[in-house]
């Protein structure tokens, strides 16, 4: 039986401000106060997981503990069958230190030169722990396909570049709201919510 967060404060693990601000988007209907990461004075916890939900639970439970509050972490990124599942959990570090995303869009087109499919699709982890280690994870998964060169300036990380399945507008295109409604991270929010939120403003 998932447990229950009813209310109070909770900490976003994350330093990606676009993932910040996404993140409190999905959660402002419910009655959380979301406390970033950075604004927290936590640090980033090394990634060594080999999995989203690893990495999703580590990050967490990392947050969880530093801050005495329930922590939420997202593991995310762009999985691409033809160069066998990369970026996959390195999706950031393909961006290099300075988080450059327009590098790791380059480097996916160039990796992909040659190669005939385009597939792809982006995976989300939500993990919710608690300071005392009690930790539920959920994933989302949303299919499409790549588009070079990158299309629009919204959105973050790969979004110019993933076209959802039966869409014309790219993640970077599309409206926040429109992208909310179909997304990897809001399916693993409905999830999460379902089970762990009880109480909607």
């Amino acid at each position: 039986m998932p447990r229950k967060l009813a209310g109070g404060k909770l900490v976003i693990a994350t330093h990606n401000p676009g993932k910040l601000r996404e993140i409190a988007a999905l959660l402002a209907s419910f009655d959380v106060a979301c406390v970033g990461a950075a604004a927290s004075g936590l640090p980033e916890p090394e990634e060594t997981g080999t999995t989203f939900e690893a990495n999703a639970e580590l990050k967490a439970k990392a947050a969880a503990q530093a801050s005495g509050l329930p922590a939420l972490a997202d593991d995310s990124g762009l999985v691409v069958p033809a160069l066998d599942g990369a970026p996959g959990i390195y999706s950031a570090r393909w961006a290099g230190p300075k988080k450059d995303f327009a590098l790791a869009m380059a480097r996916v087109e160039r990796e992909l030169a040659g190669k005939p499919d385009r597939g792809a699709r982006f995976v989300a982890v939500l993990s919710l722990a608690w300071p005392d280690g009690h930790c539920e994870s959920f994933r989302g998964e949303v299919e499409g396909s790549l588009v070079f060169p990158p299309r629009g300036g919204r959105g973050f990380g790969y979004d110019p570049i993933f076209l959802p399945a039966g869409g014309t507008a790219t993640f970077g295109e599309m409206d926040p709201a429109a992208k909310h409604a179909i997304s990897h991270r809001a399916k693993a929010f409905a999830k999460l919510t379902a089970a762990c939120f009880e109480r909607a403003r």
